[in-house]
């Protein structure tokens, strides 16, 4: 199964697909046939296999749906809502975007960049009462008369999903990911969680980034099972949604597991009424103090995972009972091969930490017009992750850190994880994140924010002392930002590269 067209053909017809607060759900029968007259709809205005698609739609059943029946036929490239019109000048220019589709009746920004810019503009029309992800897609205005130059169904090798890197350090970099890129790793995901066409899922993440798309909506669904597709994470909404939607799961990243921890006292009866089989993380390191709460509040495990856009998501996951979850760790290889890799490109031994390096079916080619980025991302045949990490005799890993996000200070190297571990284990701590900040004479110095529990108190110096018990001077942090919430990218990840300059540091 290398094409989305064999992968989504396993569900039963008659069984539920996409699901939507208030809807009635689509069938997987019915989804099939969406996804056909969608492939030819847009054959019939001249977009065919490998041309680019932008989507910008809010999260729901639509865009899920949208994204699965264009990802199956054309170049499918999910952008985030909430850009502004400048940012959507640089990605629909950058994706030599053929067509943008929008919702009908939007006023998105992207609308009057791709009149600008000459983008044929399609509406999503949903008609009244139609089940939870059906639409047509209607012209906004003229489309030019042409044939699809590749029309039909993609094939294994076609270009299926384009997004980009997010760019905290440079211009963003282009991610082409292949049917077989995709298929491959919706396989991988389906494998590990053991989907059946019981389970129901929850869908809480964006859709518009790889967590969501592949692990959230692609992977249950080509197991013949049902997403249910909220309009977005909504932690006063959550507990509502659970009751109407039954998940056996959901997966999400640290920072929302934390705001639904944060009300799941609340909502005791909702978590018994539905038992969960397993929550998910993943996107960014889940401190092993939140897992425990997690796991005694759900009364199920918490499987971490490990995935990045460049490998269509999931590269490692910890493994369902009864096998061994290692909290800290982001478990084994779940998919692509991984190893641990020297600077000069030797695979070091279990135990030595070292650069993690994958491949497999479900990474992608290359980046795209970027052969600088190629020849630094690619050794030997590795895709190297940036990540620095290291791996135990079962075949764990554990990252120790972002390569660039390393604190070098006055040559001490710092990971920030390992402090944010540290003060975490603080009972006035909720949430918390560490960075470098520039210093003149050291080049960078160690700096937290922190977000304190309801009703808790803590003074900086507290916290610092409470770091110095615990780690080498070096390491403790000399300035430390007590906020309400902490500043998060676009899908609800810490960011650390760039932080200082955010917080007024640099």
């Amino acid at each position: 199964m290398s094409t989305l067209n064999e992968l989504l053909a396993r569900g039963a017809a008659a069984d539920a697909a996409i699901a939507a607060p208030g809807r009635t759900p689509l069938t997987h029968g019915g989804l099939r046939m969406l996804i056909d007259a969608t492939i030819a709809r847009l054959n019939g205005l001249g977009l065919g296999r490998n041309d680019r698609v932008a989507i910008v739609l809010d999260n729901g059943p639509e865009m899920a749906a949208c994204f699965i029946a264009c990802a199956s036929g054309v170049a499918s490239a999910p952008l985030n809502p909430a850009y502004r019109a400048d940012e959507f000048e640089f990605y629909l220019t950058d994706l030599h975007a053929k067509a943008l589709i929008v919702a009908q009746g939007s006023t998105s920004p992207a609308v009057a960049v791709a009149d600008k810019l000459g983008v044929p503009v399609l509406d999503l029309v949903v008609e009244a009462g139609a089940a939870a992800g059906s639409f047509a897609l209607v012209p906004r205005g003229a489309m030019p008369a042409a044939a699809a130059q590749a029309p039909g169904p993609a094939q294994p090798d076609d270009v299926s999903m384009v997004l980009h890197t997010s760019g905290t350090t440079s211009r963003p970099k282009i991610v082409p990911l292949s049917q077989a890129n995709l298929a491959a790793s919706a396989r991988h995901i389906a494998t590990t969680l053991r989907f059946s066409a019981q389970d129901r899922g929850l869908n809480i993440m964006p859709l518009f980034h790889i967590h969501g798309l592949i692990a959230g909506v692609l992977a249950p669904l080509a197991a013949g099972s049902q997403v249910f597709c909220t309009p977005g994470f909504n932690a006063l909404k959550f507990f509502a949604w659970m009751d109407e939607a039954k998940p056996t799961w959901y997966t999400a990243v640290p920072t929302m597991h934390q705001a639904i921890l944060g009300r799941a006292s609340k909502n005791a009866d909702v978590i018994a009424r539905h038992p969960l089989r397993f929550l998910r993380s993943s996107s960014s390191s889940m401190p092993p103090q939140v897992i425990r709460e997690l796991e005694e509040v759900f009364k199920a495990p918490l499987i971490e995972a490990y995935g990045m856009t460049e490998a269509t998501h999931q590269m490692a996951s910890n493994p369902l009972p009864p096998e061994a979850r290692k909290p800290g760790t982001v478990g084994r290889a779940a998919g692509p091969e991984i190893a641990i890799m020297a600077e000069d490109g030797t695979l070091l031994s279990r135990g030595a930490t070292g650069e993690i390096v994958i491949r497999g079916p479900n990474v992608t080619a290359g980046y795209e017009s970027n052969p600088k980025a190629n020849a630094e991302a690619f050794t030997n045949g590795w895709f190297r992750t940036g990540d620095q990490g290291v791996m135990d005799a079962e075949g764990y890993i554990t990252i120790t850190g972002r390569l660039k996000e390393i604190i070098n200070r006055g040559g001490e190297k710092v990971s920030p994880r390992e402090i944010d571990e540290i003060l975490m284990d603080h009972p006035a701590v909720a949430q918390v994140v560490c960075f470098g900040m520039p210093h003149p004479k050291l080049g960078e110095e160690v700096a937290a924010c922190v977000v304190l529990r309801e009703g808790a108190q803590a003074t900086e110096r507290e916290l610092q002392d409470f770091v110095g018990q615990r780690a080498a001077d070096f390491k403790v942090p000399k300035k430390i930002l007590f906020m309400p919430e902490i500043p998060k990218g676009a899908t609800g990840k810490l960011q650390r590269i760039g932080l200082a300059a955010k917080l007024g540091l640099a």
